[in-house]
């Protein structure tokens, strides 16, 4: 089933559930107001009291150099928004992501379940990760809670207003990076567990043998021509023996050219059309990876079926490492209300008045949301035409 048909099966039952039980949805702390279900608690502060109370010198360190680490990615990131300007028509930078659902123009696909899972981490740590650091610096949590955007779902942990403003600047500064920087760190996890099941269990269970379609971009040239699960064998004539020679195929593509594929059912030809990313290369429409095959001694020992579960691990930790890293780095634009834009802010504070803060932050975070709002535009656009 087509992924849209999902999340609009899904807004239909959540919201016809939220309005025939509203009351009593209500009386359980629940504010439902279109397009916007929230839930909030108080229950799990205990259980990020605990998380802060573990070693409060430790959480304090390690974000201090998360800090450090905030403004670094925040001018990484900043260079490389500005950087884009120059082709943001032909090759837009930045690109929406909804798991399961093909983006026109955006570079990759999600898929829907991985990134569901992936997603639900990114909220949670991130979150999770501020009000551990708001406990630490003394900050009371006023509520807890879980957020539906028509049918996306989403995480909050809300300080104390007043508390934030009393303490100093370097502690509002350590909460705001918490949460990305809790992103990152599970990346950088997240990468660790995927680089050791490729480098490890798979090259220990499994062995390379050809290169096989995972699945081909609806509307592409190689749509309904090509299917998933085909191997092939050779592209205009020459043979894949493995990723690296898919790879070097690839690159000598050109748009309008004829491309005869030959796979482990029949040969296919199409006329290769233009890359969303790059106008000047070729373009098939299909993702595909190394085809392998179990080793004969792991499949005499636990089967045929049960070793295919370490590609379902893998997949899954690579799109936890990916969605963490993205929004963890994103969150870092100098942009309010983003981590980044109240981090920039509480830099200016040490030096600037507030009357001149404020200003600032203003027209750096419409300059950035101008940017990201046209590379948007100019991908969906690429993607369609």
């Amino acid at each position: 089933m087509n992924a849209l048909w999902f999340y609009a099966i899904g807004f239909a039952i959540i919201w016809i559930v939220a309005l025939v039980f509203r009351n009593k949805l209500v009386n359980h702390g629940v504010d439902i107001r279109f397009p916007t279900i929230m839930w909030k608690t108080k229950r799990l502060r205990g259980f990020i009291n605990r998380l802060a109370n573990i070693s409060p010198r430790f959480w304090k360190w390690f974000m201090n150099v998360g800090i450090v680490v905030s403004f670094g990615v925040m001018i990484l990131m900043t260079y490389l928004l500005l950087s884009s300007l120059a082709t943001i028509f032909e090759t837009p930078s930045i690109s929406l992501v909804i798991p399961g659902v093909e983006i026109p123009g955006s570079p990759i696909f999600v898929p829907l379940i991985h990134g569901l899972i992936g997603l639900a981490t990114v909220i949670v740590v991130h979150e999770f990760s501020h009000g551990i650091l708001a406990r630490v610096e003394k900050i009371n949590i006023k509520s807890i809670g879980l957020l539906l955007c028509a049918v996306l779902p989403g995480a909050f942990v809300e300080p104390a207003e007043e508390d934030m403003e009393k303490v100093n600047r370097v502690s509002r500064m350590r909460v705001y990076a918490a949460g990305s920087i809790a992103n990152i760190s599970l990346f950088v996890l997240a990468f660790l567990i995927t680089l050791s099941i490729s480098s490890f269990v798979i090259n220990g269970t499994f062995h390379e043998n050809g290169i096989e379609i995972d699945r081909v971009v609806e509307g592409a040239p190689a749509d309904n021509i090509l299917k998933s699960g085909m191997i092939i064998e050779s592209i205009n004539g020459e043979n894949l023996i493995n990723s690296s020679s898919y790879s070097n195929v690839l690159s000598t593509l050109k748009p309008g050219q004829m491309v005869n594929v030959t796979t482990d059912t029949g040969n296919f030809n199409f006329t290769a059309g233009k890359n969303p990313n790059n106008n000047s290369v070729g373009y098939m429409g299909i993702q595909a990876a190394k085809h392998f095959e179990i080793n004969n001694n792991v499949a005499n020992t636990y089967g045929n079926d049960l070793p295919w579960i370490w590609f379902t691990l893998l997949e899954l930790f690579n799109w936890i490492a990916v969605l963490n890293l993205a929004v963890g780095f994103f969150n870092f634009l100098p942009l309010k209300p983003l981590d980044g834009g109240h981090l920039l802010e509480e830099l200016l504070s040490f030096k600037l008045p507030h009357r001149t803060v404020n200003p600032i932050t203003t027209l750096v975070s419409w300059f950035m949301i101008f940017i990201i709002v046209i590379s948007l535009i100019a991908g969906f656009g690429i993607g369609l035409f």
